[in-house]
C-alpha cells in the first residue's frame, strides 16, 4: 500500500509530457518525463519528498543521450547564454566541455553523490561569454576535483543563515551612522566565524574595504571550490549545461535567449524547472558524512589524541568542528537566487524540502538552544592558501569570478576519510600530503603540523581517517 501512495505522488508532481508519450521501457534515454514545477509548492510531506528525490536521483545517476538533448553544438559553456559560430569538430572535449554523460559519473566516491578520483577532474573556465572555451593553455581553464555533496542541503542551510546574519550587521551599521551623525564601523561576525569589518558614514555610503573572505554584498557562496556558487540550483543549472549540454529552461529557454533550444541540437526544453528541482531535492537530502568508530582499538586510542592535536596545532581555527543551524527547512527556489536560476519570486510559493523528516537529521547533536551542530569541520569562509615558501595550492593561472587565484573555500574534513586523492585538482595523493600543502592563512598550522614527531602526525591522520562517508544502507 505505501508504495503503491509513493507511485501515485510521483505521478502527481510529474507532467504526462511528450518525452513519455514514446518512451518505452528500454528507451535510449534518461527524461521520460517532466516534473511540474507548479505542484512544488509549500512544505512536501515525506512521501512527496522521497518521490521527488526518486526523480531526482534518476536524473543524477542517468548517462544522458542524443534523445535526451545531450550535447550543444552551437552553444558554450558560459553562465551568459553564448552562441559559437560554429559546432566543435567533437561532442566531447575535457576542457571546454562536454566532459561527462553523467553527474555520477564524476560524483560516484565512495558511491553515488561522492567525489571523483583524479580521471573525473573538471575543467572550469572564468564562465563569461568571451571566454576562450576551446583552448588547452591552463591560464583559459582550471582543472578541478569533484568535491562530495552529502550534507550539501545543511551547507546551504548554513550559508543562508550566516548571509542574513551579515546583512543584518549591515543594516544596523548603517542606522547607527544615521542616528548617530558619526561614522560606524562593525565587525562582520556569523556564527562565531569572523568576516572582517563594515563601515558605514552617516550619508550611508559603506566602505566595503575590510570584508574577509566573502564578497562584498556578503552572501556566502560556498559551493564550487573559489565559492563562487551561491546555491545547489545555481550549481545544478551550471554544471548541466557545461558538463552534459543539457540545458535548464530556466537560463536558456525562451525568456532569456528567445528560443527553446539554444544550443541547436534539435531538442526544445530539454530540462525544465521541475526537474532541476527534483535534483537540487536529491542533492539537498543527502545525509551528511559521520564520524567512523573503529574496531581497532589502537586506532580508536591514536583518533583521540589525533582529534586534540588536530585542535592544538590550530588547523580548527578553519577547520572548526561544528556550526550551529537554526531552521531544517530547505525552501528552493532560496533566497539569493539570481537571474538565469529560477527565483522566489517567479513561483507561487517556493517548495520547502524538510531536511528533518530524516532519521539522519534527528541523530544530529544539537546545542542548549537547540540549534542543530552541524558538524562539518570547515567554515563558509575563503582564504589565502598559497604562499611563496609553500604554493603547492596555488596552482591556477587564471582568476575566477575575481577570486583570486590563490584563494579558496575552506573544504569542509568531513568525508575526507573515504575521498581521497585531495587538492583542489586531486594530485595529492595524501592527507600527510594536503596537509604539508598549506601556506597562506593555513601556514602556521602547516608549520606546527610538521614540527610534531611522526607519531604524532600519524594520530592526527588516524582521527581525519575516521571522517567517512557511510554505506548507503546505513543513511536509511
Amino acid at each position: 500500500m505505501k508504495s503503491r501512495r509513493l507511485a501515485l505522488t510521483l505521478a502527481a508532481i510529474c507532467l504526462p509530457a511528450s518525452v513519455a508519450a514514446f518512451a518505452n521501457p528500454w528507451s535510449e534515454r534518461v527524461v521520460t518525463e517532466h516534473v511540474d514545477q507548479s505542484s512544488l509548492t509549500g512544505r512536501l510531506d515525506f512521501e512527496a519528498l522521497e518521490a521527488l528525490r526518486n526523480k531526482g536521483e534518476k536524473l543524477f545517476d542517468g548517462r544522458f543521450t542524443e534523445l535526451d538533448g545531450v550535447g550543444r553544438p552551437f552553444a558554450t559553456q558560459a553562465i551568459i547564454p553564448t552562441k559559437r559560430k560554429r559546432a566543435p569538430e567533437s561532442g566531447f572535449f575535457r576542457t571546454a566541455g562536454l566532459d561527462a554523460n553523467a553527474c555520477s559519473g564524476c560524483h560516484n566516491q565512495p558511491r553515488l553523490g561522492g567525489a571523483g578520483d583524479f580521471v573525473t577532474n573538471v575543467f572550469v573556465s572564468e564562465g563569461f561569454e568571451s571566454a576562450d572555451f576551446d583552448s588547452l593553455d591552463p591560464q583559459f581553464s582550471n582543472e578541478r576535483g569533484s568535491n562530495h555533496l552529502f550534507g550539501a542541503g545543511l551547507i546551504e542551510l548554513l550559508a543562508r543563515e550566516m548571509t542574513a546574519e551579515l546583512k543584518e550587521i549591515r543594516k544596523a551599521t548603517i542606522a547607527e551612522a544615521r542616528r548617530t551623525g558619526q561614522t560606524a564601523t562593525s565587525r562582520l561576525s556569523a556564527k562565531g566565524v569572523e568576516y572582517g569589518t563594515i563601515t558605514a558614514e552617516p550619508d550611508g555610503v559603506l566602505d566595503l574595504s575590510g570584508i574577509e573572505g566573502v564578497d562584498a554584498d556578503l552572501v556566502i557562496r560556498r559551493f564550487s571550490q573559489k565559492g563562487v556558487m551561491t546555491s545547489l540550483r545555481q550549481f545544478t543549472v551550471n554544471a548541466l549545461n557545461h558538463h552534459h549540454g543539457m540545458q535548464p529552461v530556466e537560463r536558456f529557454g525562451v525568456r532569456w535567449t528567445g528560443e527553446r533550444d539554444h544550443d541547436g541540437d534539435r531538442h526544445d526544453d530539454e530540462i525544465v524547472e521541475g526537474d532541476v528541482s527534483a535534483m537540487v531535492a536529491w542533492q539537498a537530502t543527502l545525509a551528511p558524512p559521520t564520524v567512523m568508530e573503529p574496531d581497532d582499538a589502537a586506532w580508536q586510542a591514536a583518533a583521540a589524541r589525533g582529534r586534540i592535536r588536530f585542535d592544538a596545532v590550530g588547523c580548527t581555527a578553519c577547520h572548526k568542528p561544528a556550526l550551529p543551524l537554526a531552521s531544517l527547512a530547505f525552501s528552493d527556489p532560496g533566497p539569493s537566487d539570481m537571474a538565469g536560476t529560477l527565483r522566489a519570486a517567479e513561483v507561487a510559493e517556493p517548495a520547502v524540502y524538510d531536511l528533518a523528516l530524516y532519521d539522519w537529521a534527528r541523530k544530529l547533536p544539537r546545542n542548549d538552544k537547540g540549534e542543530v551542530m552541524v558538524p562539518l569541520y570547515g567554515d563558509l569562509k575563503r582564504h589565502t592558501i598559497a604562499d611563496q615558501q609553500v604554493a603547492t595550492l596555488g596552482n591556477e593561472l587564471m582568476a575566477q569570478r575575481f577570486v583570486e587565484r590563490n584563494v579558496f573555500m575552506t573544504g569542509e574534513l568531513w568525508g575526507v576519510g573515504s575521498t581521497d586523492p585531495y587538492g583542489h585538482r586531486n594530485d595529492l595523493a595524501t592527507l600527510d600530503a594536503v596537509i604539508r600543502a598549506h601556506g597562506g592563512e593555513g601556514r602556521e598550522a602547516r608549520d606546527r603540523y610538521v614540527a610534531l614527531s611522526d607519531a604524532e602526525r600519524d594520530d592526527i591522520i588516524a582521527f581525519l581517517k575516521t571522517l567517512v562517508i557511510e554505506p548507503d544502507e546505513a543513511t536509511k
